[in-house]
């Protein structure tokens, strides 16, 4: 899909989306320019729609980024919520954010574009009034395998511990999703918090192990269309993409069901510029942006218009369009509270052993 980057609206668009009180923003550059900083996933944003929104508002950002919602959590726990205006957690981490006060509630008077959101994705258990967040991206985690490289199509989630694929198996670098896994691979919840279940997947893990290559990020893309593995666990966004480059990899949301998330843009606490803040929002969630973004990082858009023009031939696609017995089988991720450390615990003894 990246290939398809080409902005479908003139800016002349894209101006008139911005709320007005942002259109007589400084020049970039000037002695008053506003600056925003926004914290997002790796790889998760056309890289020119942050250039066009200060081209559109004189409003500069500061854009870094991280690999998981804990990463996310611990850097601004350690930096006193200081270092960041809009964040981009998923559904699990928005509810332990506005648990620990650490969200600013967004005017939604100011987000016009949030009417483009479509229904699915409003009053979430994470955000049931929608005050917090307004939702960015979503999708599935499954299995993309390489089918030259495996002897049927995979099915189940048991597969990433079939000891003929040793040192053939990508696993997530994380905590939640890898524990996830085994959890459902057993017939429990990802959101348990009894620790015997989590033992038992925990043992799983362990025994696991030496089958995994590694446990990987964002460069599980390049290493599967490189064939370097039969087998990974990944979003399905990044499975569309890895797939773009390489026809050989398929995509399956194994029978046990799996993880459904939602990613949401919010605005800390703290943010010293909340307006500019809600701006961006507004202007992510407008239809050429998030056409735009839907086009370059292949997750699922949760905008309406995007959803409305999707092609005819990415509708029976189970990494763009599960199906509705497919999503029925997934759970959305629950704030675990003080169950967290045990997760944690349990993760760091895995990877040290």
């Amino acid at each position: 899909m990246k290939q398809l980057r080409c902005l479908r609206y003139g800016l002349l668009a894209l101006f008139l989306l911005l709320p007005s009180s942002c259109k007589s923003a400084p020049t970039p550059g000037g002695p008053s320019t506003v600056t925003l900083k926004v914290f997002n996933w790796g790889d998760y944003i056309d890289p020119d729609v942050t250039a066009l929104f200060t081209q559109e508002t004189g409003i500069e950002v500061i854009y870094t980024m991280f690999e998981a919602n804990e990463d996310m959590y611990t850097s601004i726990k350690a930096s006193g919520d200081v270092s960041h205006d809009v964040v981009i957690p998923s559904d699990y981490m928005i509810r332990k954010m506005i648990n620990e006060d650490m969200l600013r509630k967004i005017d939604m008077g100011n987000i016009p574009n949030h009417a483009l959101i479509d229904d699915r994705f409003k009053n979430l258990a994470f955000d049931p009034q929608n005050e917090y967040s307004v939702p960015y991206m979503w999708g599935t985690v499954g299995i993309a395998y390489n089918t030259t490289m495996v002897e049927a199509p995979i099915t189940s989630w048991t597969a990433l511990w079939d000891e003929q694929y040793q040192k053939n198996i990508f696993m997530m670098d994380s905590v939640r999703d890898s524990l996830g896994v085994a959890l459902k691979m057993l017939g429990y919840s990802m959101n348990t918090k009894n620790e015997a279940e989590l033992q038992e997947a925990y043992n799983k893990l362990v025994e696991q192990k030496p089958l995994v290559l590694a446990y990987t990020g964002d460069e599980v893309k390049d290493k599967m269309i490189a064939g370097e593995a039969a087998l990974a666990v990944v979003y399905a966004g990044d499975a569309i993409t890895i797939s773009d480059e390489n026809p050989d990899i398929a995509y399956v949301i194994p029978q046990e069901g799996s993880n459904l998330f939602v990613d949401s843009m919010c605005i800390l606490k703290t943010a010293e510029n909340p307006e500019a803040a809600e701006a961006f929002i507004n202007f992510m969630c407008s239809t050429p942006i998030a056409t735009r973004n839907w086009e370059y990082i292949n997750y699922s858009s949760p905008q309406k218009e995007v959803i409305a023009q999707m092609p005819e031939e990415f509708q029976n696609s189970p990494a763009r369009n599960p199906s509705a017995e497919d999503l029925a089988r997934c759970e959305v991720f629950e704030d675990l509270a003080q169950t967290t450390q045990y997760y944690e615990d349990l993760w760091t003894r895995l990877i040290g052993a």
